[in-house]
């Protein structure tokens, strides 16, 4: 049975998009996937099954939480096989190690071409350093992320395609719970 990882896309965050987790796992459960785990309350989960690939299991989980819980957000999914690789071709393995709270994987949409990335490293004011591998970014915020003028916003309009972040810590956690 293929594991799957998906990730909601700014909910419980603020006082938007509330979201209990155990509505979230019934949900997943009853669209068929089996093992329905998740992590924190920010919208991580992990369930099994299904032969969709991950877009089409993201189009499914998004128009469904629009039906059935009101619920209007983005859904990034990817297999415990994808990451895999995304934790073990972190490009900041220094980082992770030193300050993993502000390394932040950013899950896209899409994977950006060479010249959005570009953009996107030239709108960078800070200290953050960026790095994209597919349909991941990579950023290092050493100044912190709440001060930061890197912003989701200015990320995902440099690439051209939406996102939702998580913490290396948080990153971590995911492929431990995948990998149960």
């Amino acid at each position: 049975m293929t594991v799957h990882i998906a990730l909601l896309r700014a909910i419980n965050v603020g006082g938007t998009a509330k979201v209990a987790m155990s509505d979230l796992r019934e949900f997943v459960a009853a669209l068929g996937f089996a093992d329905v785990r998740t992590l924190l309350q920010t919208g991580n989960i992990v369930f099994g099954g299904g032969r969709r690939t991950g877009s089409a299991i993201e189009k499914r989980l998004e128009t469904e939480a629009a039906k059935r819980l009101d619920l209007e957000t983005d859904f990034f999914v990817r297999t415990a096989k994808e990451w895999d690789t995304i934790v073990a071709e972190n490009p900041f393995r220094a980082e992770a190690r030193r300050d993993p709270s502000h390394l932040v994987v950013m899950f896209l949409k899409s994977a950006p071409d060479k010249q959005a990335v570009e953009a996107l490293r030239g709108a960078v004011v800070g200290r953050e350093v960026v790095a994209v591998a597919g349909r991941q970014a990579y950023l290092v915020y050493p100044d912190g992320i709440g001060r930061s003028r890197l912003t989701n916003r200015v990320i995902e309009g440099k690439l051209g395609t939406r996102g939702t972040g998580r913490n290396w810590n948080t990153v971590l956690k995911l492929a431990e719970l995948a990998a149960k």
